[in-house]
């Protein structure tokens, strides 16, 4: 599915729909793509907002999950959207708790998955020589359970990011950055309704991390799906897409 981006100054988003905004913010490697069955899904019943993240567009000193978390702050502000819904993924989770935390009145709802902010496996010890797609290829299968989702043009993707020098520093820079933002202490304050849903074979983000989040958050109920890794959106869009249907309905007033 084709969608067009909309580009105003700094923002670039996609935006379909119409109803209570659902705002997606998407991982280090994530894009559209993570999110195509949930975008038809919901454009239905909701506005469904997914807001390019500048991973790359930041200086070095902004690139950060708080220098993410600013970004999404001034997009929403720009949009003047209201009782969002927020759901993030890997490290858009984690920006998506960084926004909740210092803007809890304009949050509805939270959905969490394979979210960083506790703990999270990275790409490795070291990173990869550029150019080594065999290691790409395999880092790329292990977000998954099934490593068939790791489409060709999937890793295509993610190489062709890693090929580029200043990217590859960027992307360290966020990994980093992830690693140091622990949210342990923080997440009580959290009080909006939370939904965690978790692959039970997620190795980045394993099941004891989704356990803590919602040992933690106050108003937090917890989904593990079998057979699923890191995106489960993206392995698995039908199941994923019952459990936020359900939730979404409880808190839909």
């Amino acid at each position: 599915m084709e969608y067009e981006i909309k580009k105003e100054g700094k923002f670039e988003y996609l935006e379909v729909g119409n109803g209570a905004p659902l705002v997606l913010l998407h991982g280090l490697f994530g894009a559209l793509s993570n999110f195509a069955d949930l975008i038809e899904k919901f454009r239905v019943t909701h506005k469904v907002v997914v807001p390019l993240l500048p991973l790359f567009d930041l200086d070095i000193l902004h690139t950060s999950v708080t220098g993410l978390a600013k970004h999404v702050t001034q997009f929403i502000e720009f949009k003047a959207y209201e009782k969002v819904h927020l759901l993030g993924n890997s490290l858009g989770g984690h920006v998506g708790l960084v926004y909740v935390l210092s803007h809890p009145e304009k949050v509805k709802t939270l959905t969490l998955t394979g979210s960083s902010g506790l703990f999270e496996n990275a790409m490795g010890d070291s990173y990869p020589k550029r150019g080594d797609y065999e290691y790409i290829k395999n880092k790329t299968a292990q977000t998954f359970y099934d490593p068939a989702v790791a489409t060709p043009e999937l890793v295509d993707e993610v190489f062709e990011i890693t090929r580029n020098r200043i990217k590859v520093i960027k992307i360290i820079a966020l990994a980093k950055s992830a690693i140091r933002n622990n949210l342990g202490e923080e997440l009580n304050q959290i009080k909006v309704p939370t939904c965690l849903i978790w692959g039970k074979n997620d190795t980045v983000t394993p099941p004891f991390v989704a356990e803590e989040f919602h040992k933690l958050i106050p108003q937090s109920e917890l989904h593990f799906i079998d057979k699923c890794g890191h995106a489960p959106m993206m392995e698995v869009p039908h199941a994923f897409n019952d459990i936020l249907v359900s939730f979404l309905s409880k808190h839909s007033n």
